[in-house]
């Protein structure tokens, strides 16, 4: 009780209490610029947390990483152009539903979503930091290998009804994800010269141009519509049905971005995807996915911010940073003299249960504050074409330039926005080209580092449990998706018999 009293009195004032939300609200607004990474948020505002009190620095720092998390899905629902990596998978289902005049809805469900994921992350990170952390440490390259494969079993179910097509573009994000330097030895592949494909194509120039630029090359040819005849396009927001509707769906994906958050490396991005996965596996209407079901932005966003909490995870538990934003979080602490770990626990519980009492907190300012950014955000939608595209075109172009703050980058998303309007106007999915793109990497790297810890032995991918269980989940997976596609196959041609009749 001493403890918590000391902790209660190290958070419990007006300064600590409002920086929580001026960091979610600072967040929300980087991560729904294109470009504007979370990572690149919480890196802007660490100066600013170097003459703060311990406490109030790094509660700044985590409200603008959870705005962040959230932010990048209002301009991915509104105009295709995520502001976030992980992002990407919110546009899937939400931007169909803007088209079809269910934004607002669409807003909701991933503020909620969102809200519910951030929290079950939260309490995850209060009660089970010891256990997770451990479990973490578990994951060696094996694991993360099986865990990638079954993650990419998603690509047949995203892949429309053309599962040659949906092979086809996984198969160019993949091609595109070896650019640049091998990881492993440092060889040169597909630079043709040029030193600035040595480190890869960045994923935010790629990600703009795959999703914007196609749009407005669609739309360039359209009639515009008056704005008076647009103001019904947002439609009602979600009600209390649509949101229990989708509650298993936001539970399993916090849930599994929890766990996700946990493993070092992983990330925001991969969450969302095996998220959506899972709910598309799970959906009675699985077909719909990738039209507009709201379902799916309730599980990209629900695993996109499962993540939150749980990168914190190994950073207090273990002293090792989650991903990029909580490595940028564990210098706020060593510039105070904190070390994370196990000793941070022994000689600063208070500030620990300081930490945890603000970042609970966090979740409500996030509901509040996606509520007001949803008011002024929506009104996006508002703008007739001639006047809107233009203006998300000059915001791409910033997006891909502030990045690296080159012109390569500005290149790069103008070829990508060809090869995504080709792919459109040959009816080629995108979801799996994003998909192997993400995962690619992390797919490539780990087999090989897999392979020379256990000197070349295939074995090495079944050396324990879970292993074993990722590779039955994805034969379970695959098994139940060629299933579905005969009996699609032999429903079809049923009809057309019965039609030809």
């Amino acid at each position: 009780m001493d403890t918590i009293l000391e902790a209660f009195t190290l958070f419990f004032s007006l300064e600590n209490i409002l920086i929580v939300g001026i960091g979610v609200a600072i967040g929300t607004i980087i991560g729904a610029i294109p470009g504007m990474t979370t990572p690149m948020g919480v890196a802007l505002v660490l100066p600013f947390t170097f003459t703060m009190q311990p406490v109030t620095g790094i509660l700044l720092l985590l409200g603008v990483y959870k705005g962040g998390l959230y932010g990048g899905s209002l301009t991915a629902i509104l105009i295709k152009t995520p502001g976030t990596p992980a992002a990407s998978c919110t546009v899937l289902d939400g931007y169909p539903l803007t088209q079809k005049g269910q934004a607002r809805k669409a807003l909701d469900i991933a503020l909620y979503a969102s809200c519910t994921a951030d929290f079950i992350s939260n309490i995850s990170l209060i009660l089970f930091a010891g256990v997770l952390a451990s479990f973490a440490l578990r994951f060696g390259p094996p694991e993360f290998f099986t865990l990638i494969v079954f993650s990419l079993t998603i690509i047949a179910g995203v892949s429309g009804p053309s599962l040659s097509k949906g092979i086809l573009s996984a198969c160019l994000g993949l091609l595109l994800a070896t650019i640049g330097l091998d990881l492993i030895y440092g060889t040169e592949r597909f630079v043709f010269g040029d030193f600035r494909l040595m480190s890869g194509l960045n994923f935010i120039p790629v990600l703009i141009g795959l999703f914007a630029l196609p749009e407005i090359l669609d739309r360039a040819t359209r009639r515009a519509r008056p704005a008076g005849a647009q103001k019904q396009e947002l439609g009602k927001g979600a009600s209390w049905a649509d949101y229990k509707s989708v509650f298993r769906t936001i539970v399993r994906g916090s849930f599994l971005g929890v766990i996700l958050g946990a493993i070092p490396g992983i990330g925001g991005a991969p969450a969302a995807f095996m998220s959506y996965s899972e709910a598309r596996r799970n959906s009675k209407t699985p077909k719909t996915f990738g039209k507009g079901n709201i379902e799916g932005v309730a599980a990209a966003e629900a695993g996109n911010n499962g993540v939150a909490g749980a990168t914190m995870i190994p950073l207090l538990a273990l002293g090792v940073p989650g991903d990029v934003i909580t490595a940028v979080i564990l210098g706020a602490f060593m510039v105070h003299g904190l070390r994370p770990g196990p000793i941070l626990f022994e000689q600063n519980l208070s500030m620990i249960y300081a930490l945890f009492m603000g970042i609970m907190l966090s979740s409500l300012y996030l509901l509040v504050v996606g509520k007001v950014a949803i008011k002024f955000f929506s009104r996006v939608a508002l703008i007739p074409n001639r006047i809107l595209y233009p203006i998300v075109f000059v915001l791409c172009v910033y997006g891909a330039y502030a990045v690296n703050n080159n012109l390569f980058d500005v290149f790069v998303m103008l070829l990508m926005g060809l090869v995504g309007f080709t792919m459109l106007r040959l009816d080629i999915p995108v979801a799996p080209f994003l998909i192997a793109f993400v995962l690619g990497p992390l797919l490539e790297d780990n087999f090989r580092q897999a392979l020379l810890i256990g000197d070349g032995d295939n074995m090495v991918f079944f050396r324990n449990t879970i292993c074993i269980l990722f590779w039955c989940l994805t034969a379970l997976s695959l098994f139940v998706l060629i299933r579905a596609r005969i009996r699609a196959a032999r429903t079809g041609r049923a009809s057309v018999l019965t039609t030809g009749g």
